[in-house]
């Protein structure tokens, strides 16, 4: 974290950081992203992936992680569209 973020209410939490993180990671198998999801972040992946969506949806997510942020709203609204 930089002086500027330190403090800064609009800057984006540990956790949030932690998130998107695991999100621009690719995985080299099924199981092994939630495994991650487990050790890492204690969470169990299906909280993982509300908070997730949630974040997408935050202006910090976005400021801090354009790419990945509107990588996963493209996937997210291809889903939604196919339902």
């Amino acid at each position: 974290m930089t002086e500027e973020t330190v403090g800064d209410e609009s800057a984006l939490g540990e956790r949030e950081q932690a998130l998107l993180a695991l999100e621009r990671r690719s995985w080299p198998g099924p199981g092994a992203k939630e495994r991650a999801v487990r050790e890492r972040l204690g969470l169990s992946p299906t909280r993982y992936y509300q908070l997730l969506n949630a974040l997408l949806d935050d202006p910090r997510a976005l400021a801090h992680d354009p790419v990945t942020v509107n990588r996963l709203r493209r996937v997210r609204e291809e889903r939604q569209r196919r339902r």
